[in-house]
């Protein structure tokens, strides 16, 4: 009798952990890419090219319902992450939002807006500082809910500005709105970069101060730097970068139909287009298992350094585009 009780414990443990790996891989599929035009015809119930503005918006409104809807739905906040069960889409999530938030934080303050003295769209101003809320917040109000009420507002702002009897509600597509998202988007791609080179260790000069000779900062800080990605981490920092640059490829698709005439009139189609090809790189399924962290020029791959050498070269060409549109 014992030994059938123990057998039918172990066999309900082992089925327990079958369904857990079952829901883990089910939830790490990651979501089908954006095509921002279908998208945006879609939701608008248009064909062809759609009003300036309308791609931008309507993509960050699209990639929240694929971080929302995909496999699982958001995961960021479950108890099985919470008891660090699973963690790779949870990273990749994070990542996502990060890259969200700045999108939609330039559309508040940017986009949206003639000059730095107009005022703020109200359902933007209102509704877009939702998504500062906590990733992983899981009590009331959760965190579904503060995005949910984020991207409602969004979509209110949309709805107006493609009304032609809205003249109140536009989308501004110049040259120094782009470099101001431009500017934002080259500093989160040189931290996910830095973050992923770490993944093998390597030893830094910190150049902090360099280039000001009256520059101070507040306390000391050593002249060389070892910067070491905690071995438990490198994957997270990888499914963090998968995220972000989920995120980047569908918004630069957008960019280059909302900014078209701008690109166009600075001979920079061609350079959005480099950006686009070397975002959707880091977008290559993993066929491993796992991260993988052989060193550098060792005999197993290193998937962060790969996708680090992506980022940088993608952040580069971001870099280059915002010089020439600076230069006027």
């Amino acid at each position: 009798m014992n030994q059938i009780k123990s057998k039918l414990a172990l066999g309900s443990i082992g089925a327990i952990l079958f369904l857990l790996f079952l829901w883990g891989v089910y939830t790490n599929i990651e979501p089908e890419p954006i095509n921002p035009i279908e998208a945006t015809n879609e939701r608008l119930g248009t064909e062809g090219r759609p009003p300036v503005g309308a791609t931008y918006t309507s993509t960050i409104l699209e990639i929240g319902e694929r971080i929302m809807n995909k496999n699982g739905g958001y995961l960021s906040n479950d108890l099985l992450v919470k008891v660090d069960l699973y963690d790779n889409m949870p990273s990749w999530e994070l990542g996502a939002v990060y890259m969200v938030r700045d999108a939609a934080e330039l559309l508040r303050t940017d986009f949206s807006r003639s000059q730095s003295q107009s005022i703020e769209n109200p359902n933007l101003k209102k509704n877009v500082p939702m998504l500062s809320f906590e990733h992983d917040s899981w009590i009331l109000p959760s965190t579904e809910g503060r995005y949910g009420e984020a991207f409602a507002g969004i979509e209110m702002y949309l709805k107006d500005m493609v009304d032609n009897t809205r003249t109140d509600t536009q989308f501004y597509a110049r040259a120094d709105n782009l470099v101001t998202y431009l500017k934002k988007v080259s500093n989160r791609m040189g931290g996910l970069s830095q973050n992923l080179v770490a993944s093998v260790g390597q030893d830094r000069v910190n150049t902090d101060l360099a280039g000001d000779a009256a520059a101070e900062e507040t306390t000391y800080a050593p002249k060389n730097i070892r910067a070491k990605t905690r071995w438990l981490e490198i994957d997270d920092k990888f499914w963090e970068a998968r995220g972000s640059l989920y995120v980047l490829t569908a918004m630069f698709k957008a960019i280059r139909i909302d900014f078209e005439s701008v690109l166009r009139d600075k001979n920079a189609l061609a350079s959005v287009d480099q950006i686009i090809l070397e975002m959707e790189e880091t977008q290559t399924a993993l066929w491993s298992p796992m991260v993988l962290n052989g060193g550098g020029f060792g005999f197993v791959s290193n998937h962060s350094l790969a996708m680090a050498s992506f980022i940088s070269r993608a952040n580069a060409a971001i870099i280059d585009l915002q010089n020439l549109l600076d230069r006027g």
